[in-house]
């Protein structure tokens, strides 16, 4: 699989923003209807990418890793979650831009 990346940002005037958890909702909604609307073909990927926000909504780390984003954010950085799938086990890592 692939990497999971979320990118959270400030809210603007002319620009909604999102926090991390709010974007793991988002893109895990969005991942399960195309689950549900897909046939056999093509499911692997999206099954791995499902699997990985499920861990990241659940896991105690995400306060952590939240608060943290948006210590960046504050500071005027970009910011990216980077969620990895490794032997069934999630990994977590920020990334600043």
């Amino acid at each position: 699989m692939d990497k999971v990346e979320l990118k959270p940002r400030y809210s603007t005037v002319e620009i909604p923003g999102r926090c991390i958890k709010c974007l793991a909702e988002q893109e895990y909604g969005d991942c399960l209807r195309e689950l549900l609307g897909k046939g056999e073909g093509g499911r692997k990927k999206l099954e791995k990418k499902f699997e990985a926000l499920i861990f990241l909504l659940k896991s105690p780390e995400l306060t952590k890793l939240r608060d943290e984003s948006e210590k960046y954010l504050a500071d005027g950085k970009e910011v990216k979650l980077i969620i990895n799938l490794e032997e069934g086990k999630p990994r977590y890592e920020i990334k600043l831009d």
